[in-house]
């Protein structure tokens, strides 16, 4: 789950104080409002163009002497993805400290940084950090800051849940793995905000399977996404479309192959009958939903930002707490290159 893991939770809003509501009376509302979500019926984008994508891992010192410094700790969740990491804030890394920050998200897929200062250093310097890692994505039917379209805001409260409106009471969980906004040209790689990791699912297979697998292409749609908000009469600020990316698809800067199909996005493989596409698919969902030994779980702390990379990654939310309790988070969703053939 990097400045879209499903959702971790990046510029966290709440302090536990906060989540835990004891009675209605003591509902104050939201710690910061200025990040309450805003939808405006009248807003709109143009189609996203494409634009030319450098990495800022692709900069970095592989020592990585600006981040990982002697006040930094570290803490590995599991050999595959997920590092916690304390004793450094996100909000004084110099250029460089952010270019190995890019380095190390797409090295370990997801980083929990504690103790942050990020949620109180204002959206211009927000959006300047997470500007650093590509062109943010401005999306099309989640709630945004007004003035500052640039902020996916996640939030659910007994005032305000669009989760049940997305994922609607008849599916029996709500988990649903995927990389964020996949359907886009250029899909988001460090992204600042339940993770598994699309790598190790992509080694898990046979050389023979790989084999078949690379070369094919996948449809990732956002057709689903915008009809669900005009359903309930939420926003859609540009028009949905349907883009190609390879089933298969190798990091620009490690060089990793990964998987790249979601549940969320991937609707079918190009070439294949309806049901070869549904077969295959459906095994892949599987594959990467079960592999439980190549997951972490991000959890919440007062402080916390989540650094994950959607290239190599998928996430899904969690809906494991009181309705009654408010989760308030925000993400920032640089977008990264146009995916290459593994």
């Amino acid at each position: 789950m990097a400045p879209s893991v499903s959702d971790i939770v990046p510029p966290v809003a709440d302090t536990i104080a906060d989540l835990k509501l004891t009675a209605a009376t003591q509902d104050n509302g939201p710690s910061y409002p200025f990040y309450y979500p805003y939808y405006d019926a009248n807003e709109k984008f143009p189609p996203t163009q494409v634009y030319e994508h450098t990495d800022a891992g692709a900069k970095a010192d592989r020592a990585k002497p600006h981040l990982l410094t002697p006040e930094t700790n570290v803490n590995h969740l599991s050999p595959f993805l997920g590092t916690e990491i304390s004793g450094v804030q996100i909000s004084q890394l110099s250029e460089e400290g952010l270019d190995e920050l890019a380095l190390y998200a797409a090295e370990r897929k997801v980083l929990i940084f504690r103790d942050q200062d990020f949620k109180d250093i204002g959206p211009d310097r927000q959006i300047e950090i997470a500007k650093r890692f590509g062109r943010i994505q401005r999306h099309p039917t989640s709630g945004n800051v007004k003035g500052y379209p640039e902020f996916h805001v996640v939030y659910r409260g007994t005032e305000h849940d669009r989760l049940k409106e997305v994922i609607p009471d008849e599916r029996i969980n709500r988990t649903q793995w995927h990389s964020d906004v996949s359907y886009e040209k250029q899909p988001p790689g460090t992204t600042f905000f339940f993770v598994l990791d699309q790598v190790e699912a992509y080694n898990r297979l046979s050389p023979e399977f790989k084999k078949r697998l690379e070369g094919l292409r996948a449809v990732h749609s956002a057709f689903e996404q915008a009809e669900a908000s005009r359903r309930v009469g939420g926003v859609v600020r540009r028009e949905p479309i349907q883009t190609e990316h390879p089933l298969v698809r190798r990091h620009p800067v490690t060089g990793e192959k990964a998987l790249y199909v979601n549940q969320g996005f991937t609707r079918r493989i190009v070439g294949f009958k309806a049901e070869e596409s549904e077969y295959l698919l459906k095994f892949l969902f599987d594959h990467i939903a079960k592999g439980a030994d190549f997951q972490i779980r991000a959890r919440y702390k007062p402080g916390s930002v989540v650094v994950w990379d959607n290239r190599v990654t998928v996430h899904s939310a969690t809906g494991d707490f009181n309705p009654g309790e408010r989760r308030h988070a925000v993400r920032l969703t640089p977008q990264a290159e146009v995916p290459t053939e593994a």
